[in-house]
């Protein structure tokens, strides 16, 4: 059936495959800044229902409360703190079991779509612990302690989900087991997404400062992801995003995000200024929130807020965080808008205001400034396009070892479109997501590694990091430290690929205004092989393909 098929490419799967690699990645970047990943339409109807499905469980659970009620009478409840309450706990329950960020066709979930529980719940799979090696806490093996206190969070957050009463301690052994679990395996941890739900369940602990403490989190998450898009990454982003919306099929406008197409792909002066106007939206709407008290500045602020959230999940990014879109327009209608007499100045409690501190400030600064040793979650460094990521390169069929000697639930990538489509339309659709990554400025340096890394890459099968640690971890969602030497040691542990048989080119993202990314380039048998760091404004200078295209 057409709507299950993806969008027809300019040229045919013989025209392309005929061509050298360089070629090849040429076409496939000249075809994505018109049409994106050109996804058929089942999976966007994919995501609307989980959208529907997300909101519909928020209702449910709000209809167990005694101070809440069901849909009918939603009017009367939706602004309640509780509601919010419950919402996050949900949304944490929703992402936990692998139905939100990182699932489904976009992030190479095909079948099954979910990771999630179908591992974090399954002794013997992979996981990334926060200290390898060390005794009980440090194996890189699921086993049953994990999965114990994986089972564990699900039944306490449904158990406050289904509670008539939401009081501290419902909520409290969720807020311990999180942590708890994110030291046995990193994973979890980020795919509760922590940054943001954990912090904010803390903030109920607090009666009568909840509020305010709320608004200091919202307000924390969007300057956050505003001051990260200060760097010449985000212009590519821009590029990339309006490429791939789904509903914008303006040709000529898409032509005009670059500097000349077809013949220079970098982004053009309309994509800058997009990305500038993007950027100072994103910090001008909480200062009018800020100021607000319900009156004209405050119905300004929520009409920029919910035209920027809209716009995001309008593109459909890659990453599908749909449903964070949804709650982060929900919770500032409800602290903002509803809520908008309480004051950010009113906290007082010095433990909630040092979490505060440590957690929306210290640890995002960090991060920016340090980004290796901090996820991109906890920097708050969302849709930036300066992130870690790696690609991983299998020397013949040397790929298929993952699914005979790796536990998992989800075979390996071409496997899984091997039940919906051909050969060549499959090779097609991982092909794209070769295109997705170096159309992304940091992408512009895999030209330069991919000859120190391998002697001949047509012998070779590119597999982006993502689609690896989706399939070996059971989530993915943009952050490269998932998928870089950790998970490649455990993976060697289990497969032993011999030398040259898999190498992995890993790349950190660029300290705030440095100016220099860093590399390695690592063989899974041999270990490193070679690193080193490229200037900015040398990969400026380049196209997304290789400089012989």
């Amino acid at each position: 059936m057409k709507m299950f098929q993806p969008r027809p490419l300019p040229f045919t799967y013989q025209q392309w495959a005929n061509q050298p690699f360089h070629q090849r990645i040429r076409m496939l970047c000249t075809a994505w800044t018109l049409q994106g990943y050109g996804a058929p339409a089942t999976v966007y109807i994919f995501y609307l229902l989980k959208i529907i499905l997300y909101v519909a469980g928020w209702i449910v659970f709000c209809s167990f409360s005694n101070h809440l009620g069901g849909i009918e009478t939603i009017a009367s409840w939706w602004f309640h703190p509780e509601a919010l309450e419950r919402f996050i706990l949900w949304s944490i329950l929703f992402e936990v079991t692998g139905l939100g960020s990182g699932s489904g066709p976009l992030t190479g979930k095909y079948f099954p779509p979910f990771g999630g529980l179908l591992y974090f719940a399954r002794p013997g799979t992979i996981k990334l612990p926060l200290f390898p090696g060390i005794p009980w806490l440090g194996r890189d093996e699921r086993g049953w302690l994990d999965v114990t206190l994986y089972l564990a969070l699900l039944f306490f957050l449904l158990r406050a989900l289904v509670s008539p009463v939401l009081s501290s301690q419902m909520v409290l052994p969720v807020i311990v087991l999180i942590p708890l679990l994110g030291v046995l395996d990193k994973t979890i941890y980020l795919a509760a997404r922590s940054e943001h739900y954990l912090i904010a369940l803390f903030c109920f602990l607090f009666p009568g400062e909840e509020i305010a403490a709320l608004k200091w989190v919202w307000i924390a998450i969007w300057w956050g992801a505003a001051s990260s898009k200060l760097t010449r990454h985000f212009p590519a982003v821009v590029c990339v995003m309006l490429s791939n919306h789904p509903l914008l099929r303006w040709e000529w406008f898409k032509k005009q995000l670059y500097i000349k197409y077809p013949d220079d792909l970098r982004p053009g002066k309309l994509a800058h200024f997009l990305a500038h106007l993007g950027t100072f939206l994103e910090y001008t709407f909480p200062i009018l929130l800020l100021l607000g008290s319900g009156g004209p500045l405050t119905l300004a602020g929520l009409v920029l807020m919910s035209i920027f959230h809209l716009h995001i999940t309008a593109c459909v990014p890659m990453g599908v965080p749909l449903e964070w879109n949804v709650i982060m327009v929900y919770g500032a209608f409800v602290l903002f808008g509803y809520h908008a007499e309480a004051s950010v100045f009113t906290l007082h409690s010095p433990l909630l205001i040092a979490l505060l501190v440590v957690s929306l400030f210290i640890v995002p600064l960090v991060g920016n400034f340090y980004p290796k040793g901090v996820s991109f979650l906890l920097s708050m460094r969302y849709y930036a396009g300066n992130w870690a990521y790696s690609i991983w390169l299998f020397r013949g069929n040397s790929e298929e070892k993952l699914d005979k000697y790796i536990k998992k639930s989800t075979p390996t990538v071409m496997k899984q479109l091997s039940r919906f489509y051909d050969e060549a339309t499959s090779q097609m659709l991982v092909s794209k997501v070769i295109a997705f990554r170096c159309m992304h400025l940091h992408g512009r340096l895999l030209q330069l590694l991919v000859p120190h890394a391998v002697d001949n890459i047509e012998h070779y099968a590119w597999r982006d990091g993502e689609i690896i640690a989706g399939i070996v971890l059971g989530w993915n969602f943009g952050d490269g430290h998932l998928h870089h030497s950790q998970l490649l040691r455990a993976i060697q542990k289990r497969c032993h690929f011999a030398a040259g048989e898999l190498r992995c080119i890993q790349v950190e993202s660029e300290p705030l205004w440095h100016g220099y990314m860093e590399w390695r380039i690592v063989d899974a048998h041999d270990g490193l092989i070679k690193q080193g760091r490229v200037s900015i404004k040398e990969l400026l200078t380049l196209q997304p393909y290789g400089a012989a295209g």
